[in-house]
């Protein structure tokens, strides 16, 4: 979202003194991912046992941390392809437990409205945030740098974090059910949002490596000729040349 996005840069230079001390204090990436992944875990616990404004609080402070490995990462020349993956395996498995702990909450908490349609939208929900962060992964593992969407990791933390920190689950849970529709549905239309990119942008990406091909085939023959020209008696079929 453009809102966020113009949030960026004041939030990374508000932090950045904190990135700085970290790297100083010799503090890895990979060690923040896991303190997120434990707040994530705990707001998960959390949020199923009823506490939801603890939950919203915890799952904020959990994108925070999701924000300063890579930041610590990349300031402090750390960034390693295990890192990458760890994180994102990671972030997958806070994305999941979110929702579990949510679905765990409207479940068996009393008095709430709309329990078995609730519970089946976190199922959706959590089906939703895996496949945003999959048809990333595997677009770029084509080629491509597929951001798009309107339900990027960042706005579905902002989001639930917020609601449920200031208004909680809301009377017989409907608030929470409402965050976790709208959730449920930011995250599919995302999901078609990509699938339109990438059938838009991998088009250009097979030509592109369709005339990398054919060029680097051209620079063969044409290495091949010279060859050719240069050391006659190494062609076979040069004039006069016997194989015996």
């Amino acid at each position: 979202m453009k809102l966020l996005h113009a949030l960026e840069k004041p939030f990374y230079a508000a932090v950045n003194p904190l990135v700085q001390r970290l790297i100083r204090s010799g503090v890895r990436p990979n060690t923040i991912t896991t303190v997120g992944t434990g707040l994530v875990l705990v707001s998960a616990v959390a949020y199923a046992t009823g506490h939801i404004r603890l939950g919203g609080a915890l799952l904020l402070l959990s994108g925070v941390a999701d924000t300063l490995d890579g930041q610590v990462a990349r300031s402090g020349a750390m960034v390693t392809r295990f890192g990458a993956f760890y994180d994102s395996t990671l972030d997958r498995v806070g994305d999941g437990a979110t929702f579990i702990g949510i679905g765990a909450f409207l479940l068996t908490a009393p008095d709430v409205a709309y329990r078995v349609p609730a519970i089946i939208l976190c199922m959706v929900a959590i089906l939703g945030s895996l496949l945003v962060s999959y048809a990333r992964a595997r677009a770029e593992g084509l080629g491509l740098d597929c951001k798009v969407g309107i339900a990027q990791r960042a706005e579905r933390v902002l989001g639930l974090g917020i609601a449920s920190l200031v208004a909680g689950a809301g009377p017989h849970a409907l608030l929470l059910e409402a965050m976790v529709t709208l959730l449920a549905l930011a995250s599919i239309i995302t999901v078609v949002q990509r699938f339109v990119y990438v059938h838009r942008h991998a088009g250009l990406v097979d030509e592109a490596l369709e005339a990398e091909e054919l060029m680097h085939a051209e620079a063969v023959q044409q290495a091949e000729e010279v060859r050719r020209v240069k050391h006659p008696r190494l062609d076979p079929f040069a004039k006069g040349h016997s194989s015996g």
